[in-house]
């Protein structure tokens, strides 16, 4: 059985050493190529857009909101798989050909750093629909990120946080079960579910992002500040607040906590399908996993991988991350602008896709076309989900704890991957399945995330 991967988030882990050869490279590029081109009518055209998110049905929703506006732009999006982005990005963008529209992360492989030098400068065209203060606007971790050498080479338009658990609130009602809040009480909660044959708390420990989000998670249960300042340089990952999280994901390991394989599991399609389909009770992924509560993108989701029409559809609830230190901290959200629209400098449309790409990620209707899908939250100031044209599977549960959800993560002070490289968020994959494939101990575990991170700044 194979689901659609709902969204895929995750830090990159390839190599970002290659942005100075394409800087080297695209020499008299980004603004200066956009001035050779007169880039068409802004308002008439057809354009690609090529992104690993959202999923197509998303995609297609959010177009078609556009179109509402602007009739005579066609969109065509392309969903490239996020394992081969940057690599497929890279060629075409030197090419003559390359899609118009393109999007890029906040950190790693396929950032707006990284592709910058393709990039035209957007900060005119999002001045002229914010005004002078468009700054104040729109969320602040997106400039920061999407502004490279002082040129706005992204539209940020989605913003993600991690931090929380999903459960399947129907498993945890049929055996009488509260969500756990303390490590004892996960302990016992996982023991009632093994004991009725069905997993406990699933993780992909292969895959980029998610081992990350939980060691961040068990960071801050233990003492909160400590990975903000390890990802800024003003502490080492050597840190013993670091090297005590990493042995207690090897105790959650041996409580019989997080189910066995972890480190041979993808979050997709693996993790995913089985959380789905009811086989696992409790999961962690970020605020776009509420998507999932949607009615009509679950039923998409199911029906998209062929499983009977009568497949029961679960009633996810976000649950926040229990306090396994013991320390009484509470759990917190940590927050990144999520994607954001870069133009191709060279494109011969390119002032359609600057309408499209400044529309979907500054623009009212455009940040409501988003935030309503579930999948992501605005980063445009003030827009939040219009509950009562979002249909969910259990509406009276649900709506309450999305809306804390959406507040929670507009407050959050903690970035989830921005600021940490390519090398080092290896580093903590390499990490996390250390410490349950092998007998080293956290404290040498941590010392190796350090010896990375060194190294990437050589």
């Amino acid at each position: 059985m194979k689901f659609p991967a709902i969204r895929l988030r995750r830090t990159a882990v390839a190599a970002v050493a290659g942005a100075a050869i394409l800087a080297v490279t695209l020499t008299g590029c980004g603004a200066g190529q956009a001035a050779s081109n007169d880039g068409g009518s802004a308002t008439k055209g057809t354009i690609n857009w090529w992104s690993w998110t959202p999923t197509n049905d998303v995609a297609a929703g959010e177009i078609a909101a556009f179109n509402k506006e602007y009739p005579n732009i066609k969109v065509i999006y392309k969903k490239v798989p996020i394992e081969n982005y940057a690599a497929s990005l890279k060629p075409a963008l030197a090419s003559n050909d390359g899609p118009d529209v393109y999007t890029v992360y906040n950190s790693g492989a396929y950032s707006a750093e990284v592709f910058a030098p393709y990039a035209t400068d957007l900060t005119s065209n999002v001045k002229k629909m914010l005004g002078s203060d468009w700054k104040s606007k729109v969320y602040d971790g997106g400039v920061k990120a999407f502004t490279v050498d002082g040129r706005l080479v992204a539209a940020q338009y989605a913003k993600a946080g991690a931090g929380m658990m999903w459960i399947n609130q129907g498993l945890f009602d049929k055996y009488n079960l509260k969500p756990p809040t303390t490590l004892d009480e996960w302990v016992n909660v996982c023991k009632t579910f093994r004991a009725n044959g069905l997993g406990c708390f699933r993780e992909g420990v292969a895959s980029s992002g998610f081992a990350t989000d939980t060691l961040h998670s068990i960071v801050d249960s233990f003492k909160p500040g400590v990975w903000a300042d390890v990802v800024s340089g003003k502490s080492k990952w050597s840190n013993p607040t670091v090297a005590e999280s990493l042995e207690m994901l090897r105790t959650l390991s041996k409580d019989g906590i997080l189910d066995e394989g972890a480190v041979g599991l993808q979050q997709y399609p693996d993790v995913n399908n089985d959380f789905l389909v009811g086989k696992v009770p409790m999961i962690q992924m970020g605020t776009w996993y509420q998507q999932n509560a949607s009615l009509p993108t679950l039923t998409a989701a199911l029906e998209g991988a062929g499983v009977p029409a009568d497949t029961p559809k679960i009633t996810l609830m976000p649950m926040p991350f229990p306090d396994v230190a013991g320390k009484g901290n509470p759990a917190t959200l940590f927050a990144d602008v999520d994607a954001g629209n870069s133009v191709n400098a060279k494109s011969k449309k390119l002032n359609a896709a600057t309408t499209f790409a400044v529309w979907l990620g500054h623009s009212k209707a455009g940040q409501q076309a988003v935030t309503n899908s579930l999948d992501s939250l605005a980063t445009l100031n003030g827009i939040t989900p219009q509950w009562d044209k979002i249909q969910l599977v259990n509406p009276e549960l649900q709506r309450p704890a999305l809306e804390k959800v959406t507040a929670d993560l507009n407050t959050a002070t903690e970035s989830r991957a921005f600021g940490i490289s390519a090398e080092v968020s290896q580093a903590i994959i390499d990490a996390c399945q250390a410490m349950l494939t092998s007998d080293k101990s956290g404290a040498d575990v941590a010392k190796d995330i350090q010896a990375a991170a060194e190294t990437a700044k050589k």
